[in-house]
């Protein structure tokens, strides 16, 4: 009897046999994960604001989870070494980055020779968090609205600087974008090594864009004054302070914010379990009244959302930064 060797599979069946393999495996690693600690990546050091956000929503995000989520610092180089560390990290679900507008929107815009695309090497997971941002004054100033500053500032220039936390940092984009929106030609003096913080509160510079929380302390003691406060809402803490919507700069509303995002490639179904367990905890009251004590909004949102929420951001921070012809070599 001739024993006849077994036909070869073709190519085709061959792929359609892989492919069936490769999605009932990921689909057990989803129905399994998280099976080990999650790490986020933060490029922040420890105790500033995005570490401090986070923190608070760790023991959360844990218990909902059932796996420790470890809090990783690595500052430095405006965000380039935590990101670097999260695009080069297997796309298995394990490693996070808590991305902010500097390492993931301004900064590859303006530093030039980066080793990774922030766009296509990141994936979006969740919008976590948005902060206001105000224009704030010495309480010498003799302005009381945003529009008073502005005539001020056109009409003396001695009245025109404003202090930024150095040339490219969200308080000195926040302040281009005003003074071109305003044409009030404002003059930035950068503090990239030392704070601005002391020189204002002595009145040896005049305004400064920048968060709320880091002034409040000399707002309430009457040392600094608040002119205009962006998003779409006064906050308690302020209620005589206007939006800048409502001081009639409805086009203007800068915004420090913190979200998560994973390395492209990571499986749709992590990054929709990590979206939804963010956002359950993003709106539970405790958290959404620590944020707002903060100045901030606690957001949690869906993969989607957050992807078009960051190409809104690139769309403005680009024009702000090729209006301002800011760049860093």
């Amino acid at each position: 009897m001739k024993h006849h060797p077994m036909p070869l599979l073709q190519p085709l069946a061959i792929a359609l046999a892989l492919g069936a393999l490769m999605a009932l495996a990921g689909s057990a690693s989803a129905q399994d994960y998280p099976a080990k600690p999650i790490r986020f990546v933060v490029p922040v050091p420890a105790g500033a604001g995005p570490d401090a956000d986070v923190r608070q929503m760790s023991p959360r995000l844990s218990a909902l989870l059932g796996q420790p989520v470890v809090i990783e610092n690595r500052p430095g180089a405006a965000g380039r070494i935590a990101t670097e560390t999260v695009v080069r990290a297997p796309a298995d679900g394990y490693t996070f980055l808590v991305g902010t507008p500097t390492a993931i929107i301004t900064g590859p815009m303006l530093y030039s020779g980066l080793p990774y695309d922030a766009k296509a090497d990141l994936a979006p997971v969740s919008l976590i968090s948005t902060t206001a941002y105000a224009l704030t004054v010495n309480a010498s100033v003799p302005a009381r609205t945003a529009a008073e500053y502005v005539a001020l500032a056109r009409s003396d220039k001695a009245w025109a600087n404003a202090g930024t936390l150095g040339v490219g940092a969200a308080t000195h984009l926040a302040g281009e974008w005003f003074s071109h929106l305003t044409k009030a030609d404002l003059k930035f003096i950068h503090y990239n090594t030392s704070t601005p913080y002391n020189d204002l509160i002595s009145g040896q510079i005049n305004a400064i864009f920048e968060a709320v929380l880091p002034v409040f302390g000399n707002v309430k003691s009457g040392r600094l004054r608040v002119l205009a406060i962006s998003g779409k809402a006064r906050y308690p803490q302020l209620p005589d302070v206007p939006t800048f919507i409502e001081a009639g700069y409805a086009a203007y509303d800068p915004l420090v914010w913190i979200g998560l995002l994973a390395p492209t490639g990571t499986s749709q179904a992590i990054i929709v379990r990590m979206s939804s367990t963010i956002a359950q905890v993003a709106r539970t009251p405790d958290i959404v009244a620590q944020r707002r004590d903060a100045f901030s909004d606690s957001v949690g949102s869906t993969p989607a959302e957050f992807g078009t929420f960051l190409d809104g951001e690139r769309d403005k921070w680009g024009a702000v930064i090729r209006q301002a012809g800011v760049k860093i070599e």
